[in-house]
């Protein structure tokens, strides 16, 4: 017997209706190259979406294309999430940080049929078109009195959507139908596909938009700095739409601590999201300067781990609870988020205090599981350690094209992580299963002496790698950038007493045998540590090691 009930599509055009019709009068922020302070109403942001998905229709356009983004975070990227997406093609968001030769792969990989992209990228395009198997149409996202000059035909976003309607009936498509694509970073081999659907959009909005997870409302302010080309910004854009929480979008400066602090305390931001190099530099910034952020009750971090020290810090000063989320651009990205419970609040301190510095625990629809190699399932008790796998509503069961044979068993997908779960729920990521580190068999986890390191007050940042051993295969290297780094009027931080700061902290053989002091760490095109790179530069011995 099944129910009596209706049986009605979950698309992102029903969360363009929702807003259009319950918070049309709520406000989106947006810092532009050639607007630092746009501003706007939902209302207005689906009226242009609308006349973006004619505009599209009238180039002929059919169900499935897909449409590329070059682009910040702002107004016109919001429209084109709603105005592909919401029509039936694909929106097709791609990272400008990546390589060119990745950029070439991804673009005729998705076979684009458009790309819109900012004014700022147009060099890339310039320099990647004469490898691309087919040209797609160009939009630049500006008006005509900005168009920058460009070696190949486009056209001003403003006028490519000027004589459109704003009447557009959203179709009624199937719920499973592909909605956005976004490609993982492609740290080893090309980048891989991971294709969403409408439901699993609007299934992972909801879940965002949970009080144990970001906890959003119509009285939110929000500010995503993680960037709307990678993993939709972690669901923010719908998320907010579907809560009607004002939006406050960076633009190009998600970087910038000045820009942020002062959106933030001219727009009553309440909370944000990013990864955890943005909230090391605006704590910097905000203590050098002395300046607020007292609007602001939560800030996300995920991407990397978050250091425990980088937490207490803006809780202590600025009142802000910084707390841990964990996902991939497989898992839509949300797989876990760290929030309290009755059962933590009664448990002692050091397990509250090791709950807080984990990943956080799944929300509902997210399953986790530890296995072994012989892939059994392993006992969530906090001790045991093994390849940390996941399943949901929305998370990815293949890659678009096909690849990734070996990730994909038995309905879950292996995250290539490696982890530990506690009694409580609390997932704890031990390392990437590439980042450990086998000493004499033994494994050693990068991320844990990464988050010990951090705590040093000498310390602004640091990534452990494997050096190679002749004793013990592989060893710990601790590659550290001063915080004092260029400051000739303050003793640095030396070897002896960072290596020396991990003593009861770890087991002794876990402790780094050297450390290599640097200027910079090599970012990911996400933001993240690359590791790769540092392994690179230890290889061609372009790191002076200090024992």
């Amino acid at each position: 017997m099944f129910g009596l009930m209706m049986d009605t599509p979950l698309l992102i055009s029903s969360i363009a209706r929702h807003a259009d019709r319950r918070f049309g009068d709520q406000e989106i922020v947006s810092f532009t190259i050639d607007n630092p302070r746009h501003r706007y109403t939902y209302r207005d942001a689906f009226a242009r979406a609308r006349k973006l998905a004619n505009a599209l229709a009238q180039a002929g356009l059919k169900e499935g294309d897909r449409v590329a983004t070059l682009a910040w975070n702002d107004y016109r990227h919001f429209e084109l999430y709603y105005g592909v997406s919401g029509s039936g093609l694909v929106c097709h968001t791609i990272n400008p940080r990546l390589f060119a030769d990745q950029l070439v792969f991804i673009i005729n990989d998705a076979a684009d049929k458009f790309l819109f992209l900012d004014p700022v990228f147009v060099p890339v395009v310039e320099a990647i078109l004469p490898r691309l198997d087919s040209a797609p149409s160009f939009v630049i996202l500006t008006d005509d009195e900005h168009m920058p000059e460009t070696s190949f035909d486009a056209v001003s976003y403003e006028a490519f959507i000027a004589d459109a309607s704003e009447e557009f009936e959203w179709p009624e498509i199937d719920e499973k139908s592909a909605s956005a694509l976004c490609y993982t970073s492609g740290t080893t081999g090309n980048p891989k596909g991971v294709l969403y659907s409408h439901r699993s959009t609007v299934l992972h909005s909801l879940g965002v938009s949970l009080p144990d997870v970001f906890d959003l409302c119509a009285t939110e302010v929000v500010m995503p700095i993680v960037p709307m080309f990678h993993v939709n910004a972690w669901g923010i854009p719908y998320a907010t739409a579907l809560t009607g929480s004002k939006l406050v979008f960076p633009g190009p400066k998600m970087g910038d601590p000045a820009v942020l602090q002062a959106l933030i305390e001219e727009e009553g931001v309440t909370t944000s999201a990013g990864v955890p190099t943005v909230w090391q530099g605006l704590l910097a910034y905000l203590d050098a300067t002395g300046k607020r952020i007292d609007s602001v009750k939560s800030f996300i971090g995920g991407g990397s781990a978050v250091p425990y020290s980088l937490m207490q810090a803006y809780e202590e000063r600025y009142g802000v609870n910084l707390v841990h989320a964990w996902g991939m651009s497989e898992t839509s990205p949300l797989g876990t988020m760290f929030h309290t419970s009755p059962a933590l609040e009664k448990a002692p301190a050091e397990v509250q205090v090791a709950a807080r510095a984990s990943q956080g625990a799944p929300p509902f629809g997210v399953e986790l599981r530890i296995v072994d190699e012989d892939g059994t399932e392993l006992p969530h008790d906090d001790d045991a350690v093994g390849a940390l796998q996941i399943r949901g509503p929305w998370i990815a069961s293949g890659y678009f094209g096909g690849g990734g044979e070996g990730s994909f068993h038995d309905g879950w997908f292996d995250t290539g992580d490696v982890a530990a779960i506690s009694p409580l729920g609390y997932m704890r990521i031990a390392d990437r299963s590439k980042d450990l580190i086998k000493s004499g068999g033994e494994w050693i986890s990068s991320i844990e002496l990464e988050n010990i390191a951090v705590g040093h007050p000498g310390v602004k940042q640091a990534a452990v790698i494997a050096m190679p051993d002749e004793k013990w295969q592989e060893r710990p290297l601790l590659v550290i950038v001063r915080e004092d780094a260029g400051d000739a009027t303050s003793a640095p931080v030396t070897a002896t007493e960072l290596l020396g700061y991990f003593d009861g902290k770890v087991a002794s053989w876990w402790i780094p045998d050297a450390v290599a002091f640097v200027d910079a760490i090599p970012l990911t095109a996400t933001g993240k540590i690359s590791k790769l790179d540092l392994r690179k530069q230890l290889g061609a011995g372009d790191l002076t090691v200090e024992r």
